[in-house]
């Protein structure tokens, strides 16, 4: 996997198109979300996109810069293609994405806002729950945070 982690206006035409055909594809499509996907944050951010070796993306997260969505740093988007599950790619994906938030942002939390049955997954990376379990979209979420 190759990680690359830009800043919005570091992204060229075809990432940000496959990027956002990505969460697309998963968050409208495949989890049946009706939202408003781009927020008006994306410029905001930094991109970390994973290709695999033919080029194609496979992984994709959002990370805001504290005080964007939270007084802490935000990674949000996490997506991953639904050919490429089931390898580790997720993990790989949380890894990188925690790194590049402490490079980028050192000495700052992170929060995210993960999906509830997902929060075990992120508790293995350092997460821990903030108040209770919400309703976004349809699906239980819950938010949590590193110190």
């Amino acid at each position: 996997m190759r990680w690359t982690c830009v800043p919005f206006d570091g992204l060229q035409a075809r990432p940000l198109y496959d990027a956002l055909a990505l969460r697309a594809a998963v968050f409208v499509v495949e989890q049946r979300c009706l939202f408003l996907d781009l927020d008006g944050i994306d410029p905001l951010g930094w991109h970390l996109l994973g290709h695999d070796y033919s080029g194609a993306l496979r992984a994709y997260a959002r990370l805001l810069p504290p005080g964007v969505k939270a007084p802490e740093a935000v990674i949000g988007r996490v997506v991953t293609a639904p050919a490429a599950r089931g390898i580790g790619l997720g993990r790989a994906l949380m890894a990188e994405a925690v790194a590049q938030c402490r490079r980028l942002w050192p000495g700052h939390a992170i929060t995210l806002h993960a999906q509830a049955h997902l929060a075990r997954f992120y508790a293995s990376f350092g997460f821990a729950p903030v108040g209770a379990p919400y309703l976004e979209d349809g699906i239980t979420h819950i938010e949590m945070r590193t110190p």
